[in-house]
């Protein structure tokens, strides 16, 4: 086959796409400069943080000279920009806590590289993802997405947004590691000098790690009231955006409660710049409402709905529950409580290790 290689400059991405060429696929690696600057061939020497930097395209050219495929650098930092930080600045002004890895999976990374692909004659995309993609079964279905193997390292989670279409088209060669110790191992043994590089676990706009600095100085901060379930103003904050539902740190509540507990963010209204806190307990939720959902299974759940098992944390447990949808709504009834749950996360469902689709907290209750 014809194969895009999406390699980062990572580690996995770049045993990714060994694997594509030692299979015996034509490979072209292709790294996607999504961030100012990063088209450039300047070399950032300090430490590395994020998903990309100048020394993450340097390393992925060096991998594909290494491995003796074609290679391109596409400038997408406009796109990204304008797509997925401009989404991430307004769920937060509107309240919200985002996942930009989902969305930018689903509106970018995929969206490019399989537009491109298919345009140009290639047959399927590969990433360094830890997921599996299972093509043309014996049940009928073309695709289904499944949980990777290595469960503590899984990412279909953020994946479960791109779609059938963008699946049928797309390799996955971790999805079968045990380990990324085993990842890192096959690297070492193929002479790959990235056996070794760290991890980036950051958002990837934002390097420095300092997400309400990058918040403040993009959607301004202006003090407003923190209040108590009943309303009683208990504080003052330095801007709502600062906060998440669930936040127990840095609440800047001069005196403490009446029972002496902690006291953690309920709800964030950027509406009247009020934040909401109270005791842990009022945290729990069993009912989720979510919009935008996309459903990879062949038939959707019934007005009645289906059983199955439903996370909603990228590393989260999986929490067994009903699932329905209705007039594009997705409906779900958690057999246990969960605390803390912000709007704009993703609740996706599982069969099994299968994903069965996913939507966008909207609302939540108990």
């Amino acid at each position: 086959m014809k194969i895009l290689a999406a390699m980062s400059g990572g580690v996995d991405s770049s045993v990714a796409t060994a694997r594509a060429v030692e299979a015996g696929h034509s490979v072209t690696g292709v790294y996607l400069a999504l961030h100012e600057n990063l088209a450039s061939t300047e070399v950032n020497t300090g430490p590395i943080r994020g998903c990309g930097n100048p020394q993450d395209r340097a390393d992925a050219e060096q991998i594909a000279s290494q491995l003796g495929i074609d290679f391109e650098v596409w400038d997408y930092a406009e796109e990204f920009s304008r797509i997925v930080i401009n989404e991430f600045l307004s769920r937060y002004a509107a309240g919200h806590t985002p996942n930009p890895c989902v969305f930018c999976n689903e509106n970018v990374k995929f969206a490019v590289l399989q537009r491109w692909a298919m345009e140009n004659g290639y047959d399927a995309v590969a990433t360094g993802h830890y997921a599996r993609v299972l093509h043309n079964l014996d049940n009928g279905n073309r695709v289904e997405l499944h949980r990777a193997n290595y469960r503590q390292k899984d990412q279909s989670y953020v994946l479960s947004a791109v779609g059938n279409e963008v699946l049928e088209h797309s390799l996955f060669p971790l999805g079968d590691m045990e380990s990324k110790d085993a990842v890192r191992a096959e690297a070492a043994k193929r002479g790959l000098f990235v056996s070794q590089k760290p991890d980036s676990y950051d958002i990837c706009f934002i390097p420095d790690g300092d997400t309400l600095g990058f918040l403040r100085a993009r959607l301004g901060s202006e003090p407003g009231p923190i209040v108590d379930p009943e309303g009683v103003q208990i504080g003052e904050h330095q801007g709502a955006i600062g906060y998440t539902v669930g936040q127990r740190k840095g609440l800047g509540i001069g005196r403490p409660a009446k029972d002496g507990k902690p006291r953690y963010v309920l709800d964030v209204n950027p509406a009247t710049n009020t934040v909401v806190v109270g005791p842990r307990e009022l945290l729990g939720l069993n009912h989720i409402v979510g919009e935008q959902p996309v459903w990879l299974a062949d038939e959707l759940p019934v007005a009645e709905g289906v059983r199955a098992g439903v996370q909603v944390r990228a590393h989260g447990r999986e929490i067994p529950a009903t699932v329905r949808i209705e007039e594009d709504a997705m409906y779900v009834d958690l057999d246990e409580e969960v605390r803390g749950l912000p709007r704009g996360q993703s609740v996706v469902v599982y069969l099994g290790s299968r994903v069965m689709g996913q939507s966008v907290v909207a609302h939540t209750s108990r």
